[in-house]
């Protein structure tokens, strides 16, 4: 991975079998801005180091729509990265989404 938060994502992805020592807030509010005004408000799962939203999931797989939930909570709070985690039937499954803006 070519980013600048590859090894905070791997971290994160590795506390998902064992503790990692990162700071976490889980259930936490995200206010949500357009053109510098508040139009809404979300609660993610859990935010790593003020940065990273990972939203957790316990289905049998991951669908297109868990990704476009996740795409879509990074574009409305300007976070980079973000991971998917499923605890599914048989192992653990994570993707991880980063925010690209196209210029104009």
């Amino acid at each position: 991975m070519t980013t600048e938060y590859g090894e905070l994502t791997e971290g994160i992805i590795g506390c998902a079998y064992q503790k990692g020592g990162l700071e976490a807030s889980s259930r936490r509010p995200i206010v949500v801005r357009y053109d510098d005004e508040v139009v809404g408000e979300f609660v993610a799962d859990i935010v790593v180091e003020n940065t990273i939203i990972v939203e957790l999931k316990s289905v049998r797989r991951l669908l297109l729509s868990h990704e476009v939930q996740l795409v879509n909570y990074l574009v409305a709070t300007g976070k980079p990265v973000g991971l998917l985690l499923n605890f599914g039937e048989t192992k653990v499954e994570v993707r991880r989404k980063v925010r690209e803006l196209r210029r104009t």
